[in-house]
């Protein structure tokens, strides 16, 4: 068993069906999908669950369906910054297509979710060899992913911090399609690489507003309209509309 499966504790056979609620699973032709679904594996992921250690080997490709996982970077001294989030949108570990072996960075999730698939590398492998539609679809995505990484590295040089925050919880409210964020002040002063102080100046303000609400670790987005109006440029490159 890879690692990743061992950390994503695997629910029993029959225990769920199989969607196609991941974006780039659902995308694939009809052909394509009966071939790599019998080889989807179910499996359930945990608020604040490491999926993948920075420089560790990719053993198996996990599509979100409901959650959000978090790539985060860690410097020599400690501190640690959210890089970019990917929920249904996306996959983990998609960057092997660009023949890359080893994570770049540590995997976190930050909304549980309890139907993500995982998919084992040689059968991803094998697919991209055959250069059909997911190979097709894992090029555009690695593509994008590119791009929002360069947005994500000129955002956090340019932008305030509430404008990066605003544009963070808009963009996790779009990743778990509404509803609260399960997100503690410490979580996301992590995320966005900040004291927690400064979070709660941000978070206060943004209350005091009318804009969010927020309780014992979550976050209610309540103006999205005045909300977007505070956040930087980047919210409709590093969106997950995007992809």
């Amino acid at each position: 068993m890879s690692v990743q499966t061992a950390i994503a504790r695997e629910l029993p056979a029959g225990a769920v069906s199989i969607p196609r609620a991941n974006r780039l699973l659902a995308s694939l032709p009809e052909e394509d999908y009966r071939r790599v679904s019998p080889y989807l594996r179910p499996v359930s992921l945990r608020s604040r669950q490491s999926l993948m250690r920075q420089g560790q080997p990719v053993q198996d490709i996990i599509f979100p369906v409901a959650g959000v996982c978090s790539l985060v970077k860690t410097t020599e001294d400690g501190h640690s910054i959210e890089i970019l989030g990917i929920g249904s949108e996306g996959a983990i570990g998609a960057t092997v297509a660009l023949g890359q072996r080893e994570s770049a960075a540590d995997v976190t999730v930050l909304v549980s979710d309890e139907a993500a698939l995982s998919l084992p590398l040689e059968v991803f492998k094998g697919e991209l060899q055959r250069g059909d539609a997911l190979f097709m679809q894992m090029t555009h995505y690695c593509r994008v992913f590119t791009l929002q990484l360069m947005q994500v590295g000129a955002c956090n040089a340019r932008h305030s911090a509430e404008e990066r925050c605003c544009r963070w919880l808009l963009a996790t409210e779009d990743r778990i399609q509404g509803g609260s964020i399960p997100v503690t002040q410490e979580m996301l002063a992590m995320a966005l690489g900040i004291r927690r102080p400064t979070v709660t100046l941000i978070m206060a303000d943004l209350l005091g507003a009318g804009l969010v609400k927020y309780g014992r670790g979550t976050v209610t987005i309540v103006d999205r309209t005045a909300l977007l109006a505070r956040s930087c440029e980047c919210y409709p490159v590093l969106s997950p509309g995007f992809v």
